[in-house]
């Protein structure tokens, strides 16, 4: 029998997934978020309580696999969140432009029971995006692909009308790639249409290099 505290199969298989993709970045120096951004963006994830997620960028899965298990664990309050949500649709949909880590990405999301959840899309985001229109609205973007292109893919989901209301723009690297985006955190910052923040952390399993996530809400209300 679970006692009170222990964690569910399902999350201990999550979390095993997770330490997996980890070891793996660390030994071939990929750009996952790791253990210290996820934290950044757990807490991201209880203030807004997204309950439709979209990803550009996948990597190996792991933010994929990190945003729906906290969403599917329940761990904030939200008593409508089960009757607003059908049980047979994706709560987070990933965009990815490489079709070898988009195959990688859907076996781990797999081996972590998420497949049903969370979806992953092989092509370039530019094109994907106005493929979604009228089809799903969202109340978190992570934005983690090509940097110079972070205020593209923003404005194309602003052009298609897929921010709810207070949606949350979570956009990665914006310390080490300052330069590259420029024109996004300018836009995020400075245009008026949302309330930024910057939350400074250290680069995926290399702490001595200073990184910062820009934590941006929809000021649509």
């Amino acid at each position: 029998m679970k006692t009170k505290g222990e964690p569910s199969e399902p999350n201990n298989i999550v979390l095993k997934i997770l330490a997996e993709i980890e070891e793996t970045a660390r030994k071939e120096f990929l750009p996952s978020i790791g253990p210290i951004k996820g934290k950044i963006i757990e807490d991201v994830i209880k203030e807004y309580k997204p309950k439709k997620v979209l990803e550009i960028g996948t990597l190996h899965g792991y933010s994929a696999i990190l945003i729906a298990n906290i969403i599917l664990s329940g761990e904030y309050d939200n008593e409508n969140f089960n009757s607003e949500r059908s049980s047979t649709e994706p709560i987070l949909i990933s965009v990815e432009k490489d079709q070898k880590l988009a195959n990688i990405a859907r076996k781990n999301i797999e081996k972590a029971r998420l497949s049903e959840k969370v979806q992953v899309i092989n092509g370039d985001a530019l094109e994907i995006i106005p493929r979604l229109k009228s089809k799903f609205k969202f109340n978190m973007i992570f934005l983690d692909a090509t940097k110079s292109e972070y205020l593209k893919y923003l404005q194309l989901i602003e052009k298609y009308s897929l921010l709810n209301k207070r949606a949350v723009v979570v956009a990665d690297n914006v310390l080490i790639y300052e330069n590259e985006m420029k024109d996004y955190l300018d836009y995020v910052r400075n245009s008026g249409k949302y309330i930024s923040r910057t939350t400074e952390t250290s680069l995926e399993f290399t702490k001595n290099v200073k990184d910062a996530l820009e934590v941006s809400i929809n000021a649509d209300i």
